[in-house]
């Protein structure tokens, strides 16, 4: 029995699914390789678009809700975000409509600006359209992002195919030396560590 890992068939079957749990939660990544498998011709772009704008809406709607019923609990449990919050909380006095309109790009803030929102006197009436509109900016963005970047990585690779096997060796060089480098750096900590 041979077990043959067919990728074109995974993209294909559970693509989409990737693409809404992480748009959900925070999503660039995961996005940006959809968006490269959809110029590859394994995922629809459309579809990548769609499913990545709802998830990030549902996921902003879902740390929205966080913030207004059990923002004080969020803070005092987690308090990693405790201090992202408090920022994000003064910025959205001052700009509140930018906030939700930006706040996907706004990396590092990703998790703690709808929780702050939810927190804040932003209405609800407010926060769900611009926040819908906010999704289908950023997914738009973001896919065609990755789906100019898999066109770039198509020309380049055609144009490296000539030199495929001397940038392989290449780069196996470097893998051996910077792992040299580090083993040398790691014998000589545990030399001092131990006083010799």
């Amino acid at each position: 029995m041979t077990f043959s890992l067919d990728f074109p068939s995974l993209v294909s079957q559970y693509g989409y699914l990737a693409v809404f749990v992480g748009c959900f939660l925070e999503g660039e990544t995961i996005l940006l390789l959809a968006s490269y498998a959809a110029r590859r011709g394994y995922l629809d772009p459309w579809l990548v678009w769609a499913v990545a704008a709802f998830a990030g809406t549902l996921g902003d709607l879902f740390f929205f809700w966080l913030g207004r019923r059990h923002g004080r609990w969020v803070l005092e449990t987690l308090p990693r975000l405790r201090g992202k919050i408090t920022w994000a909380l003064v910025l959205i006095e001052n700009h509140p409509v930018k906030l939700i309109l930006l706040m996907r790009f706004l990396y590092g803030l990703r998790i703690a600006l709808p929780i702050a929102m939810g927190m804040s006197r932003i209405p609800v009436q407010l926060y769900v359209p611009l926040n819908f509109l906010s999704a289908l900016l950023w997914a738009a963005v973001i896919v065609l992002a990755g789906y100019l970047f898999g066109a770039a990585v198509e020309v380049w690779l055609d144009e490296l195919g000539r030199y495929e096997y001397w940038i392989m060796g290449a780069l196996a060089v470097l893998v051996l030396v910077v792992h040299g480098v580090m083993r040398r750096g790691g014998l000589r900590r545990r030399r001092a560590g131990s006083g010799r």
